[in-house]
């Protein structure tokens, strides 16, 4: 990504480090999450670096390329002798990509216009050396996932050490992704998550905090009857459109508040973009401007796209906790709880949220898993949750 989507992506945050009970007591000293992208893509037929996964998985490294386009990195899977897919995010409103071999040489590629919504695109490479198409599969919740994309640093393809799927796809969901554990990093999005035999299970795009995201192979179909000349127009708006979502965050005062009028800008410039994780960053920046009540709207709008979205969903969490409306996210709260009870985040929300809007069931709950998963926090917690409740503040008015 861009340099000010990768400083969003490095904002510090204090999940897994719940040493005080003082975030118990003041709700500023919580950092806005969100869902750290992943960023960019790789190549392949890079035998550089060491492969220590399975066979299958080491061998579908020739099926994953490096690109550049609007995006200096980025990855590309190979889905057809001379087709390629990989992240719209990384290409926006550009029509070619270079295709960067392993030894150095770049091939011309063409984008095929497209309006389909979600985060894909194609690309044709008439050039491109003879090589292998991966078979594909649905993901497994037995499986054991990798994803294989770009060495940001040193520009190779490698192997990333393996996770397990967290989410299957959304089967209403407009634009569905699989969550996922596999380790993603930037230089990865467009690249390819497999599973122990090689499959192609997905297309890295975004993630972080150990939840990654990845377009189902299903997406690659739908994507295929939405793509041709045909559709220039709306590709060509559609690129623009994450162009000026990404663009405007890199021109934003950094360390600054931002102004009513800046944050209104943003707020419409990033949702036009219809991009989720585009959306994601700017309602981040909005959050740590305590421009709440349009970062909350923000993150609504990326949950439309995919109210599976575990990242943006924790994020919205943060948001309503930090504006003091805990009953508001309490069913955010109860949805998360069972897919990443590991989250000390989510716990002290759980144990916060919990016990101020007077669901002492929910607060218990979030206690139990602090002393499961975090044991050196439970002495903090139980303090909090066990001290008397004193008043809250009426909410200040507006005036008129």
């Amino acid at each position: 990504m861009k340099c000010a989507i990768e400083a969003v992506g490095k904002l510090p945050h204090d999940a897994g480090q719940m040493t005080i009970p003082a975030p118990y007591k003041n709700l500023q000293k919580h950092v806005f999450l969100f869902g750290m992208f992943a960023g960019l893509p790789g190549y392949a037929s890079a035998q550089e670096i060491a492969c220590r996964a399975p066979e299958p998985v080491c061998a579908a490294r020739q099926a994953v390329f490096v690109i550049s386009s609007f995006d200096p990195v980025a990855s590309a899977v190979r889905i057809a002798p001379n087709l390629l897919v990989t992240n719209r995010h990384v290409i926006a409103d550009k029509t070619t990509v270079s295709i960067i071999m392993a030894d150095g040489e770049k091939i011309d590629g063409k984008v095929i216009p497209t309006n389909y919504g979600g985060d894909l695109v194609l690309i044709e490479a008439k050039n491109l050396p003879v090589g292998p198409v991966l078979p594909t599969a649905e993901a497994d919740q037995k499986s054991s996932l990798f994803t294989i994309g770009a060495d940001f640093s040193r520009r190779k393809i490698r192997v990333y050490p393996p996770g397990k799927l967290l989410l299957k796809p959304s089967k209403t969901a407009r634009f569905p992704r699989l969550y996922h554990t596999a380790l993603s990093q930037p230089g990865n999005s467009g690249g390819a998550l497999v599973d122990e035999k090689g499959r192609l299970i997905g297309i890295i795009t975004s993630g972080g905090e150990g939840r990654f995201e990845a377009f189902p192979i299903t997406a690659i179909k739908k994507l295929k009857t939405m793509s041709g000349e045909q559709y220039a127009a709306a590709s060509q708006k559609i690129g623009a459109a994450l162009r000026n979502c990404v663009e405007f965050q890199e021109k934003l005062p950094r360390g600054k508040r931002l102004s009513a009028q800046m944050a209104k800008e943003l707020d419409g410039i990033c949702a036009v973009s219809g991009n989720r994780q585009l959306m994601d960053s700017a309602a981040v920046l909005l959050g740590q401007s305590r421009h709440l009540d349009l970062s909350q709207q923000l993150l609504k709008k990326a949950l439309m796209r995919d109210p599976q979205a575990i990242n943006t969903r924790l994020s919205l969490i943060t948001a309503l906790t930090f504006a003091g409306k805990f009953e508001d996210a309490l069913p955010h709260i109860k949805i998360l709880l069972p897919i990443i009870p590991e989250d000390a985040m989510l716990q002290r929300f759980a144990v916060q949220a919990g016990k101020f809007s007077g669901d002492m069931a929910l607060a218990r709950a979030g206690l139990d898993l602090v002393k499961k998963h975090n044991p050196a926090q439970a002495e903090a917690a139980t303090r909090f949750l066990e001290a008397p409740l004193r008043p809250r503040p009426a909410p200040k008015r507006k005036p008129n």
